[in-house]
């Protein structure tokens, strides 16, 4: 049974509670722990993984050091802000994400240290944690609980929030948006959060604890603006108005990235956006919920997989948050198997193009307004 608090609209705890038990999520655990054991594998991160996190945190790091001191033109630099951008979104998306989840290593230090990249890049790991996996993961595409599918200004993502005129057109102007997503959240959002998680009890941190999370936020806030906007321009004399634009493009890149591969694992055609019936009860398995509210995309993709951190296998992600997404690939197979033994569908893409298209085609039908019958009936 998994319970939460978040809004005032959601007072009561969210339960799964199956109508029929189901052996699923027990015989799909079983099976991927004996692979592993048969395979005499961890389920932690490989040689592979250690290399993808060098040469992506290598990415960022010394495409911003070419900018500080190579000298270049400032449309050379532009390029270099964009490798960083897209590098920031693989940070995030393969070594942020696993570590986070306590998937990088068995080790809890190493764990600890890779999620804070997280903090390089400007984030906050206590709230990112609280959003992703204490709310995103236990009670997926539930609204008002499942923080990562809440409607944004000018955007919905829920069938069961209000729409208003705005919304009509937010498959086309939702691009814009998404790019100024992570700037966003560097500069406010995790100050939002924070206050909203505390008041809603989602963070349950003592006040002094609390305490001592704004002045860690407040420092690494304050850290990484100095590096990467005040250092920059006081004593390495970059004009500002150089720096600012290069420094927005890579965060449009990244945001755009982030916030597509997010979207297109659960708010397209065809995932479902349950409600809880009265107590707050989902009649439903919480593995199975899982199933229904999640798509897989491009497994093929060879390259694509590497780049988002097995992001494109978020059936198996969602099921197994504690497995290096390294090991998607050959566990989909086994999640796949057991799901059509059971019955249950397991909802995936074939190419980046379907899921893009099923994204773009949820956001046209989110943004409709309801005809006068709708609305009666409504």
């Amino acid at each position: 049974m998994h319970i939460c608090r978040l809004s005032q609209r959601m007072y009561k705890p969210i339960r799964f509670i199956p109508q029929e038990k189901s052996d699923f999520y027990t015989t799909v655990k079983k099976r991927v722990a004996s692979y592993f054991s048969e395979k005499k594998i961890s389920r932690n991160a490989n040689g592979a993984m250690v290399l993808k996190s060098i040469v992506l945190i290598a990415a960022y790091v010394f495409s911003f050091i070419i900018i500080l001191f190579a000298g270049l033109p400032w449309g050379v630099n532009l390029l270099f802000w964009s490798i960083m951008g897209f590098s920031l979104a693989g940070i995030g998306m393969s070594v942020m994400h696993d570590a986070n989840h306590g998937a990088y290593s068995k080790s809890a230090i190493v764990n600890y240290i890779m999620g804070h990249t997280l903090t390089m890049i400007g984030g906050s790991v206590f709230n990112w944690k609280l959003q992703h996996n204490n709310l995103h993961h236990m009670f997926t595409n539930i609204v008002h609980v499942d923080d990562d599918i809440s409607d944004k200004p000018m955007l919905r993502f829920s069938p069961h929030t209000k729409v208003n005129a705005t919304h009509r057109f937010q498959h086309l102007y939702c691009i814009f948006f998404y790019g100024i997503s992570t700037f966003y959240w560097i500069l406010a959002k995790d100050f939002m959060q924070l206050y909203r998680y505390s008041k809603f009890g989602v963070n349950k941190s003592t006040p002094s604890q609390n305490r001592w999370v704004i002045a860690r936020l407040l420092i690494s806030k304050i850290a990484y603006f100095f590096v990467m906007l005040v250092v920059p321009t006081l004593l390495l004399k970059i004009p500002f108005y150089e720096l600012i634009v290069g420094y927005l493009l890579m965060h449009f890149i990244s945001g755009i990235v982030l916030t597509f591969v997010f979207q297109l694992a659960h708010t397209v055609e065809g995932t479902t956006h349950p409600l809880p019936i009265e107590n707050g009860i989902i009649e439903n398995d919480w593995a199975i919920h899982q199933m229904e509210t999640t798509m897989n995309f491009a497994p093929d993709n060879k390259i694509l997989s590497w780049y988002v951190g097995g992001l494109n296998y978020q059936v198996e992600h969602h099921l197994f948050p504690k497995v290096c997404h390294v090991h998607y690939p050959q566990i989909a197979t086994i999640v796949k198997q057991t799901a059509s033994e059971f019955g249950i569908k397991y909802l995936e893409h074939k190419s980046f193009k379907d899921a893009l298209n099923a994204h773009f085609q949820m956001l046209a039908s989110l943004g409709k307004l309801p005809t006068v019958d709708e609305a009666i009936a409504g």
